[in-house]
């Protein structure tokens, strides 16, 4: 799924304010009758899935290029010692 097709109020929350709304519709989706409405919820959940696997992807590399800097920079202090 796009970014473009992600609704933009989702994608500035948090992480735990988004796993909230992804429990919520889950949660409305098991007490739902209406075929219609459960299609519609579980679309939704589908892309708040989406916003939440990128938010941890972005994350991810982040602390992974974060590590790799801070190890060459043990690495060079040992060196120089």
């Amino acid at each position: 799924m796009k970014d473009k097709n992600l609704p933009p109020d989702n994608v500035s929350l948090s992480l735990e304010e988004l796993t909230k709304e992804a429990n919520n519709i889950i949660e409305s989706l098991e007490a739902e009758k209406d075929l219609q409405n459960s299609i519609d919820s579980y679309h939704q959940l589908l892309k708040l899935n989406n916003i939440i696997e990128k938010k941890f992807h972005k994350t991810t590399k982040i602390i992974n290029e974060e590590t790799k800097k801070k190890i060459k920079d043990i690495s060079l202090n040992k060196n120089e010692k």
